[in-house]
């Protein structure tokens, strides 16, 4: 790693920009043209950096950003994203005159919400909304032809709303029997026909869907998962006709190296007992950073070699057994390549018994973020501008 005067410790995440832009356009590519990509930059870019992926998919051609919640919108807005924002999540309805005021665009889903909202924001307003149905994720969303069309008879009646999208989201796409897919597509093409005229944007797919069912793909797709190079599910890795590139890596330094003789312990609990002379290093990442202690036992890479995490991993700090004496200051991966191996997220998704969204997102704030242009850190104040 290049010199960072940003922070003052050995654990940092690098971001390679240039697999996003990659990832976006190889999906941009499949799909028919004319197809807009909304880039899904919620919980911080899935752990990645909201702001920097945002630039980076951005540049890359997507014309839309989509976040869970207007804290997240409002924080793009005021580190400088001016691209049209859609909030996914639930937005109270007293909220509506910020959200206009930053041009942020709002999802629907309740009558009662646009009577609430039509009294809390000025005549002057203009408030962009998409109106979500829900066709049996069963999150939020219209769920019948009736309200579909009293909410579009609202909107049509005050000018202050724009209605610019219409969109559902599935909850099986990424799973090899698309039967509950077609279930949920052919009620979303019900509640689309139903409307007396078409917003501007239509959308209903995922990564998966945008990836596997190319006649889902109306004019929008929203890409989340796959932009970051992960597979939506491990089922349909063999699904996808282009490569995915991974862009999250995760590294740390040894910071102390010891050698333990026979019977000698590590860690809480005293687990860990040496079965002769070993040498242990000291690694300052532990579960206050989301490198959490079920991952005790996981390796990770020391010179291109894989090594075992050893005793329970600490709120600061976790040891692994070296194959003999490495200097402090050693590089370390616990995600990502080193000398041609790799440890990818999905394989810390297989350990901890989840999917591979939730090991990037769950990697703490206080890991410094760094991120890469053609295999060079970039200047982050510069980039921004």
């Amino acid at each position: 790693m290049e010199k960072q005067d940003r922070f003052y410790r050995d654990t940092w995440v690098e971001v390679d920009l240039d697999s996003i832009s990659a990832n976006v356009t190889a999906v941009k590519n499949h799909l028919p043209r004319n197809v807009d990509i909304i880039a899904v930059v919620k919980a911080n870019a899935y752990g990645h950096g909201d702001v920097q992926v945002a630039r980076a998919a951005l540049e890359a051609g997507a014309v839309y950003l989509a976040v869970a919640f207007m804290d997240e919108a409002i924080a793009l807005r005021k580190k400088g994203i001016t691209a049209p924002i859609l909030v996914l999540g639930a937005s109270r309805p007293e909220d509506a005159g910020t959200a206009a005021s930053l041009d942020i665009t709002l999802t629907i889903f309740q009558k009662t919400w646009l009577e609430r909202a039509q009294e809390c924001f000025s005549k002057d307003a203009r408030l962009r909304v998409h109106l979500k149905v829900d066709t049996g994720m069963g999150r939020i969303g219209v769920r019948s032809l009736e309200e579909l069309t009293e909410i579009e008879q609202l909107l049509q009646q005050d000018q202050r709303f724009i209605f610019e999208g219409i969109f559902t989201h599935f909850a099986t796409a990424d799973e090899l029997d698309t039967s509950y897919f077609q279930q949920q597509f052919t009620a979303f093409k019900e509640m689309v026909d139903g409307l007396s005229c078409k917003p501007k944007y239509v959308h209903c797919s995922n990564s998966a869907a945008a990836i596997r069912f190319k006649e889902a793909a109306f004019n929008a797709v929203r890409l989340g998962i796959a932009m970051y190079g992960l597979s939506p599910s491990l089922e349909m890795e063999r699904e996808i006709p282009f490569p995915l590139h991974e862009a999250f890596s995760l590294k740390t330094r040894v910071v102390h190296v010891k050698k333990l003789h026979k019977g000698d312990k590590v860690s809480y609990g005293a687990t860990y007992e040496s079965c002769g002379e070993e040498w242990i290093g000291t690694l300052p990442i532990g579960y206050a950073d989301g490198w959490i202690r079920r991952l005790s036992g996981q390796e990770v890479l020391v010179g291109g070699v894989r090594v075992p995490i050893v005793g329970r991993i600490c709120m600061d700090q976790c040891m692994v057994r070296l194959p003999e004496y490495v200097p402090i200051g050693t590089e370390v991966t616990l995600i990502g390549k080193q000398k041609g191996r790799n440890i990818s997220i999905n394989e810390i998704a297989a350990k901890l018994e989840t999917i591979n969204y939730e090991v990037p997102c769950i990697i703490a704030s206080r890991v410094p973020r760094i991120y890469k242009r053609k295999g060079k850190t970039i200047d982050i104040k510069n980039y921004l501008i």
